[in-house]
């Protein structure tokens, strides 16, 4: 993969419940703090170096911003570390949260 790919929530989802991918969060702390994807990382410029050098190259991952903009940039810079395969999350954390609600009002 020489470019990052878009990937749905519910791809998302499957992929991170199956344990298939990593999930890293862009988002400001506090944001982060408030809520995040279960088992989410918060990459910051201080916490980029040691996840590129703790997660193997080869593990899919999936970066999560507020709206699925930001987090397109953030996707690429990491295919130019060298990971292989690596997802912008359509919609970002809203769009997470907001299906979140709705499988929760399903579940009601």
């Amino acid at each position: 993969m020489e470019q990052f790919a878009h990937i749905s929530v519910q791809d998302a989802q499957q992929k991170l419940s199956l344990g298939l991918a990593k999930v890293v969060d862009i988002r400001d702390e506090n944001s982060f703090a408030a809520a995040h994807i279960p088992q989410a990382s918060h990459l910051t410029n201080g916490t980029l170096q040691q996840f590129v050098a703790s997660t193997d190259f080869s593990t899919p991952v999936i970066v999560c911003c507020y709206h699925g903009i930001s987090s397109q940039q953030a996707a690429q810079f990491l295919i130019h570390q060298g990971f292989e395969e690596v997802y912008s999350l359509d919609g970002g954390f809203e769009a997470w949260r907001k299906s979140q609600t709705i499988a929760q009002g399903q579940a009601e």
